[in-house]
């Protein structure tokens, strides 16, 4: 991984779609720090569409959508992308499953999420559930005291002896039934909604994250950013990102925004 600010100056004007996960990548301790929000106005007001990808739950995306300054978001680990028109004052929402396969599998990770509560003393269903379409996500961080990363992939594991994906992010594993992840639906909205093919969209964008499951997005996409704390996963990353930031989360979101806006002293 290089520092981001040694990010070539020609190749920042091919970049239209600025890809992000949230949780520790647009925050920082648990909270949206103002460096990252403006830095989004900044790159809408310089025409580049910010879409964040996320594990985030439907209800959190739903709200996202229409109140940041995004062109959309792709939430639940690739499960669905929403997109709302400001102008025309319309929501447009792209799923992977049916609403009647959603129904089934949420019967599905009810008998998952029995035996990870039983079998493993100190995590607990994300307080997010509630707001959630597709997935089940269990909280080993967030509202919880930190589990062990033993601890952790054994709640991996107890969701692909069940037959169900699971990703782990900074805060939560989060597992579900179905054949896609967040790189699958990032391809699908773009080309639905933007009607850009995968290799344009590749040529096009940037994706920055932190975690393991942002590997699918690292792999794919040439210009694949890692805020600082990236490095707290030494080991989990089946995939590095070839850049990286000198910032943590939210902060490293910011500085990166700056040298591709050409606002950096250096530049």
């Amino acid at each position: 991984m290089q520092l981001f600010e040694k990010f070539p100056k020609q190749q920042k004007s091919d970049l239209k779609f600025i890809l992000t996960d949230i949780d520790d990548t647009l925050t920082f301790q648990g909270r949206l720090p103002a460096p990252a929000y403006t830095a989004m106005e900044n790159l809408e007001k310089a025409g580049r569409m910010v879409i964040p990808v996320t594990g985030r739950p439907a209800g959190w995306c739903d709200h996202i959508a229409r109140m940041w300054p995004v062109a959309g978001i792709v939430g639940e680990n690739g499960a669905f992308s929403f997109a709302y028109d400001k102008q025309h004052k319309k929501m447009t929402r792209f799923y992977w499953k049916t609403e009647q396969e959603r129904d089934e599998d949420r019967n599905k990770l009810a008998c998952i999420k029995e035996a990870i509560l039983k079998n493993i003393p100190g995590c607990r269903v994300s307080l997010d559930q509630p707001y959630r379409e597709a997935d089940l996500a269990i909280d080993f961080c967030e509202d919880v005291p930190r589990l062990s990363w033993t601890d952790i992939k054994r709640i991996v594991s107890c969701f692909r002896q069940a037959g169900a994906k699971a990703a782990v992010s900074s805060i939560h594993v989060n597992g579900w039934f179905g054949d896609y992840d967040k790189l699958s639906m990032t391809k699908y909205f773009f080309e639905q909604y933007f009607n850009c093919s995968p290799d344009a969209m590749q040529n096009t964008s940037l994706f920055i994250g932190d975690s393991p499951n942002d590997c699918s997005m690292f792999a794919f996409f040439p210009h694949s950013v890692g805020v600082s704390n990236v490095l707290d996963f030494p080991d989990k990353l089946t995939v590095e990102p070839a850049w990286i930031t000198a910032n943590p989360g939210g902060f490293g979101f910011a500085e990166m925004v700056d040298i591709l806006l050409n606002t950096r002293s250096f530049d």
